[in-house]
């Protein structure tokens, strides 16, 4: 399948009807907030005498998963964004639905897909289980954004694939560069 194919079939939900609207702009806007609530909690919950054993694991796991997120987002998306700046869907056809209004241009790589991907993968690392919960976030974050009409098919892979590279690439060098006494 093509990307143009595969972005109609997804991008075809939209105007279905205001229930299936009012989902897709949710996760599409609100979801990516609500995974890394989760993962503010998850370290702020280990001030309870209940789960004080795991506080230097979340704690840790709450900073690598959100520097790796703002680097892919802000850092390595934002660099290729410079150099090359592809037009999103709403700007490249005419009978795009759109439910999701932004300025046009930096369509790829996905920074909502870099920035879940990469808190996905760190906190699989650690809690493998709970990690497919934030991936399957972050997979229904990128779907609905191709449902809005924001985001090409490949500009979430591209943006997968560097908050996944990301994400790992922070919590190897936090491993072995980072002196485990500063958490």
């Amino acid at each position: 399948m093509s990307d143009l194919s595969i972005f109609y079939f997804f991008n075809n939900f939209a105007f279905r009807s205001h229930a299936l609207d009012a989902l897709i702009l949710f996760f599409a806007v609100f979801l990516g907030y609500w995974i890394v609530a989760g993962v503010v909690a998850c370290a702020a919950a280990t001030i309870l005498p209940r789960y004080s054993r795991f506080r230097r694991k979340n704690i840790e796991i709450a900073i690598v998963s959100l520097a790796s997120a703002l680097i892919a987002r802000f850092g390595v998306t934002e660099l290729i964004r410079f150099f090359y700046s592809r037009p999103r869907p709403f700007e490249a056809l005419a009978d795009a639905n759109q439910l999701l209004f932004r300025e046009g241009g930096g369509s790829f790589p996905s920074g909502h897909a870099a920035f879940s991907f990469a808190l996905a993968a760190v906190v699989t690392f650690h809690y493998p289980r709970v990690g497919m919960l934030f991936f399957a976030s972050a997979i229904l974050i990128s779907f609905t954004r191709i449902a809005a009409g924001v985001h090409w098919p490949s500009d979430i892979l591209g943006g997968a694939a560097i908050g996944i590279v990301s994400g790992f690439a922070v919590l190897y060098f936090s491993k072995r560069f980072v002196s485990h006494s500063v958490i």
